[in-house]
């Protein structure tokens, strides 16, 4: 029986092969375009969030400034027979660099949940470009714990990355100041640190983060560098950049470190909430969009099996008529929707694969993205078994319902009526 259903769908779709290819294209179109905007919008998420994340710690230390909570009044006067009014509260006086450094630095390091901690040295500084002076901050770091934790040396554009360690004086220049000043790598730049003192630098390199706000003013020397033009010792670090095996612990670790140390520590959520929030919801359009085409698909899949139904009518009558049953009617329509269904998602498997390899390998170039060379697709095959799926069920759908009506035809009315 369930052959000569088969043999009988397959009589019925070929007998219209032009509704049948319009049917499948509709699917073969909803899920092509599904797999292309999905591959495409993740693909851009990914990108976005490497230029944001990866290069974010999952918990910065550091020292805040802070109002004292506490003022000495309240301390001196009874609170619940008093009533004081504090104006103009000065915040609280504390170093920028972090208290005992080095044994918290030791401590993390040796923590099972961290993959590694990285100090760094803040400086502010001026540029000297003849009478102008630019504002910037220079960053010591250690050079090679920044490319192993924050892939830094995927945002050189100029020069080497391991021109820190080779001499002393070299930096790493941002884009936008060498781009200000007219450097190139191995011109000399002079800087002056807060104290009046100036320092002569050797251009080793440069980067671009694609972010021009830290691009403008931003550079980096070897730690040991930046305490010197902090004109500090060996244990000034300004910042500690933590980052985690797994990063859902970065919430429960920074409270953590806060409540051990005293010190400020900021998780990436935290610091990256808004970017986060636009990621998400970048996804969620996608999936809404994307979800809509193939229902649109389904909607056409059922027109047109509505219109076989009533085109078929005396071909139902007369199964009947011969002894199947409402249920085997039924199974006919649904294997025909399904025939369609694997059919046009088998295709749009294949169109929307096809199409992302083309948008993958279209050249973008940009100057704040200079490590980016083509557009970015993400080729997740949850997206392909997730579209073959849902095109399947959509079709189960458009087919199951209008058999339905097929399944309470009655074969005597409509031969009466002929």
């Amino acid at each position: 029986m369930i052959k000569v259903i088969l043999d009988i769908s397959k009589t019925h779709l070929i007998s219209k092969k032009k509704q049948t290819i319009i049917a499948a294209l509709g699917v073969t179109f909803g899920i092509s375009m599904f797999i292309v905007m999905m591959g495409f919008m993740t693909g851009l998420n990914q990108l976005l969030d490497g230029l944001v994340l990866n290069r974010t710690p999952h918990i910065q230390i550091y020292n805040k400034t802070d109002a004292t909570e506490i003022q000495p009044v309240d301390r001196f006067y009874d609170l619940v027979g008093n009533l004081n009014y504090i104006h103009s509260i000065k915040p609280k006086s504390r170093l920028l660099r972090i208290h005992n450094a080095l044994p918290v630095l030791n401590e993390l390091r040796n923590n099972k949940k961290v993959k590694g901690a990285t100090p760094q040295a803040t400086c502010k500084v001026f540029y000297l470009a003849g009478s102008n002076n630019l504002n910037g901050i220079i960053n010591g770091i250690e050079v090679n714990e920044e490319i192993r934790l924050f892939n830094f040396k995927d945002y050189i554009v100029e020069g080497d990355v391991n021109c820190l360690l080779k001499k002393k004086n070299n930096t790493l220049l941002g884009a936008g100041i060498a781009k200000k000043l007219s450097l190139s790598v191995g011109d000399k730049l002079q800087v002056m640190n807060t104290d009046g003192t100036i320092f002569t630098l050797t251009v080793g390199g440069i980067f671009q983060s694609g972010l021009a706000e830290v691009d403008d003013v931003q550079s980096y020397v070897n730690l040991k560098m930046a305490q010197q033009l902090l004109v500090a010792k060996g244990n000034y670090i300004s910042r500690i950049h933590v980052k985690l095996h797994n990063i859902e612990d970065a919430v429960p670790m920074s409270k953590l470190i806060e409540n051990l140390y005293n010190i400020k520590a900021i998780d990436i959520y935290s610091a990256n909430a808004q970017f986060d929030t636009g990621s998400d919801i970048r996804t969620l359009i996608s999936y809404a969009v994307s979800i809509t085409l193939l229902i649109v698909a389904g909607f056409g899949i059922y027109n047109i099996l509505n219109m076989f139904i009533y085109e078929k009518m005396n071909d139902i009558a007369i199964l009947k008529a011969t002894g199947f049953t409402g249920k085997d009617i039924m199974f006919i329509f649904i294997i025909q929707a399904l025939i369609i269904g694997i059919i046009g998602g088998i295709l749009g498997l294949g169109v929307g694969y096809g199409i992302s390899v083309i948008i993958d390998n279209i050249p973008f170039v940009t100057e704040a993205l200079p490590t980016i060379k083509t557009y970015p697709i993400n080729y997740d095959p949850n997206f392909y078994i997730g579209g073959m799926t849902f095109a399947i069920i959509t079709t189960f759908f458009a087919g199951y319902l209008p058999s339905r009506k097929a399944q309470k035809i009655d074969p005597v009315e409509i031969i009466r009526g002929q």
